[in-house]
C-alpha cells in the first residue's frame, strides 16, 4: 500500500510539471530543455525558505513560486522573441547554468551533497488536489482567449501577428504559467522527498516531460496527462526490473512514435461532448455488427 501511494504520489508531482510543458509545448509549440531548472528553483527556495528561514510551508511555496516567475520573466523577456530551435537551446544553457550555480553554492544549498532537513509534508491528497487543480488551470486556459490565440501563433505566427495578435505577450503569458506550474511541483517534490540535489534536475527531466506530452497527444491535454501517468508510474512500478525498465520504457515511446505520431489520443478531450459522440459511435457500431449477425 506504501508503494502504490507513493508512485501516485511522484505521479501527481509529475502531472503538474507536465501540465506546465503542454502550456508551453502544445499550445504554442515552443520547446524547453531547461523546464526543470525552474522545478529546481521551487524546491531549493522552497525549502531554504522553511528550513533556514523558519517560514510556514504555504507562505513559503508562494514566494518559491513568485521568484521563479521572476526569473522566468528575465530569461522569458528575450528568449520568446527567438526562433523555436533557438529557444530550446537557450533554455538548455539556462537548465545547466542553474544546476552548476546550485553545485557551488556550498553554505547556501550544501552544493553537490544537496540541500537535506526539509520537512515531509507533502501527502497524497495534497499532491492529487494540486495536480487536479493544475490541469483544470490548463484546461481553462486552453479554452480561453488565451489559449486560442496560442493555438493560433503556433500553427503561423504570420498570420496570427497579422490578425492583430500581439505574438511576443501570449508567448510570454504562456511561459510564466508554464514556469509557475513547474516550479509549484518542485514545492511539492521538495518537500515529499525532504532532500533535494542539483543532480535531479538536470535537462533528461525536461526532456522526459517533453515526451510524455507526445507520448499521449501533444494537442490533446487528456492525452498529455495520459501519457505523463504512464510513463511516471512505469518506471516506478517497474523498480524491480531494474535492468529493463529504461528498455521498456524506450520501446513504448518508439511505438507511439512509429505507429501512431500524433500520440495515444491525438487531439480527442475528455469533455462531455467528446464523450457523447464516443459512446454515440460505440452503439451505432454495436447495431451494425448486431445487424450482420
Amino acid at each position: 500500500m506504501a508503494l502504490v501511494s507513493n508512485i501516485l504520489t511522484q505521479v501527481c508531482i509529475s502531472l503538474i510539471a507536465v501540465a506546465g510543458v503542454y502550456v508551453l509545448t502544445g499550445l504554442t509549440g515552443m520547446f524547453s530543455l531547461g523546464q526543470a531548472a525552474f522545478m529546481a528553483i521551487g524546491s531549493y527556495a522552497s525549502g531554504l525558505l522553511v528550513v533556514k528561514a523558519g517560514l510556514p510551508l504555504v507562505p513559503a511555496c508562494i514566494l518559491a513560486v513568485a521568484v521563479a516567475v521572476a526569473v522566468g520573466y528575465l530569461i522569458g523577456y528575450p528568449v520568446v522573441r527567438l526562433r523555436r530551435d533557438y529557444i530550446s537551446l537557450v533554455t538548455l544553457g539556462f537548465g545547466e547554468a542553474i544546476a552548476a550555480l546550485l553545485n557551488r553554492m556550498t553554505s547556501l544549498t550544501g552544493g553537490a551533497s544537496g540541500l537535506t532537513g526539509i520537512p515531509r509534508k507533502t501527502t497524497l491528497l495534497i499532491a492529487f488536489i494540486s495536480s487536479a487543480a493544475a490541469v483544470c488551470l490548463t484546461a481553462f486556459f486552453k479554452t480561453s482567449k488565451y489559449g486560442r490565440q496560442c493555438v493560433a501563433l503556433k500553427g503561423d505566427e504570420l498570420a496570427a501577428r497579422a490578425m492583430g495578435i500581439h505574438v511576443t505577450r501570449i508567448k510570454m503569458t504562456a511561459f510564466l504559467l508554464s514556469v509557475g506550474l513547474t516550479a509549484y511541483s518542485g514545492c511539492l517534490y521538495a518537500f515529499y522527498m525532504s532532500y533535494v540535489d542539483p543532480t535531479g534536475f538536470g535537462w533528461k527531466k525536461s526532456a522526459d516531460w517533453v515526451i510524455m506530452v507526445f507520448f499521449g497527444g501533444v494537442n490533446s491535454l487528456t492525452g498529455s496527462v495520459l501519457g505523463a501517468f504512464i510513463l511516471s508510474a512505469l518506471p516506478q512500478a517497474l523498480r524491480s526490473l531494474q535492468n529493463y525498465r529504461y528498455v521498456i520504457y524506450a520501446v513504448l515511446v518508439l511505438l507511439i512514435i512509429n505507429f501512431k505520431p500524433s500520440g495515444l489520443l491525438g487531439e480527442w478531450e475528455l469533455t462531455p461532448r467528446n464523450i457523447k459522440r464516443t459512446a454515440g459511435r460505440l452503439r451505432g457500431r454495436k447495431k451494425e455488427t448486431g445487424g450482420k449477425s
